[in-house]
């Protein structure tokens, strides 16, 4: 699949990197499958992406020949990098999507080897966890630094790992599954897991703290006007912003156990910087405090001082974003 090396206009490396890699638009495309939409990006300049279509995700057959349609559309080089991003679970050196829970149906799809045949060139597929920590490192809130740690804090919660200016990606592909990690005995169930990092630090965590805290809370809240299926953490935030004291008291909880987590990967690791996007972008007024005092209590205080935690920048367009920074980080590193 491997073709001879791209040419034309240059677009400079990142993370202050000496080497250089020369792509145009038609030379990096990326592809981000969702379980409700999907989107094809390039690059803009060095600095930037430009999504080129966004359509929704329906079966199997008929999604993917919207990606090629769409792709040709664009009139890719012979050399052209495709940069894949998906969900898992992934095979990810085999390029196959393996039956990820919002894609019913993509049973070992080769994406890579079904975009290479149809327009040549390469193609690298990526979990979207990893693909997020590369575009937060080359386009985001990770710029410029060589140790970084990507947190998704969404639905769920997984990382994304740059160690010494590379992705780290373990023997089989999972690391950065920190979401497994048991923070506590007993508490809110995320990855399968009571007392999880996912159960105490999600989407759907934070609404199980919420539907447990609200019927036993003796105050008023309008929390507590709300059915069990309408406790979601959007609602706990909606509620904190107008200065509930039972949001705000559920994240200052939420904010504790992040620094514990976070306290445990800054002694490990000594990254410089930890981004962390989603719901952390949104509430971040309402559980940095707590989280830093357990990252002061908790972590190595060198290595505490040396890190900083940051919300992600890229926001919406971070899936687009992330395609296109596959490319162009294998275009640099294979």
């Amino acid at each position: 699949m491997r073709a001879g090396r791209p040419h034309s206009r240059c677009i400079s490396g990142w993370a202050n990197r000496r080497r250089r890699i020369c792509f145009d638009a038609v030379n990096i495309i990326g592809v981000d499958i969702g379980g409700t939409k999907c989107a094809l990006s390039v690059p803009d300049g060095a600095e930037r992406v430009r999504e080129v279509a966004r359509f929704n995700t329906t079966d199997v057959q008929g999604t993917l020949e919207r990606i090629y349609a769409e792709i040709r559309k664009l009139g890719p080089d012979p050399d052209v990098v495709f940069g894949v991003s998906c969900g898992g679970p992934l095979d990810a050196k085999k390029g196959l999507i393996l039956s990820p829970p919002n894609l019913p149906g993509w049973d070992r799809i080769a994406i890579c080897d079904e975009l290479t045949k149809r327009f040549g060139g390469r193609a690298w597929l990526m979990n979207d966890a990893n693909a997020c920590a590369l575009a937060e490192w080359q386009f985001g809130a990770g710029r410029g630094c060589q140790s970084m740690m990507f947190l998704t804090m969404g639905t769920g919660m997984g990382a994304g790992l740059i160690l010494d200016g590379r992705l780290y990606e373990g023997i089989t592909g999972n690391a950065g599954e920190v979401g497994h990690i048991r923070l506590t005995a007993d508490g809110p169930v995320g990855f399968g897991k009571a007392g999880s990092f996912e159960g105490w630090c999600s989407g759907g965590g934070i609404a199980q703290i919420a539907r447990q805290r609200v019927p036993a809370y003796a105050g008023q809240s309008p929390l507590k006007n709300l059915q069990s299926g309408e406790l979601t953490a959007r609602a706990v935030g909606e509620a904190a912003a107008a200065g509930d004291a039972l949001a705000l008291a559920i994240w200052g909880e939420v904010g504790e156990r992040l620094g514990e987590a976070l306290a445990l990967f800054i002694d490990l690791l000594n990254p410089e910087r930890i981004v962390i996007g989603s719901i952390f972008q949104r509430c971040e007024k309402f559980i940095v405090p707590t989280m830093r005092a357990v990252i002061a209590r908790e972590a190595l205080p060198d290595s505490a001082r040396d890190c900083a935690v940051r919300p992600a920048e890229l926001g919406d367009e971070l899936g687009s974003y992330a395609a296109v920074a596959i490319a162009r980080y294998h275009g640099q590193h294979d």
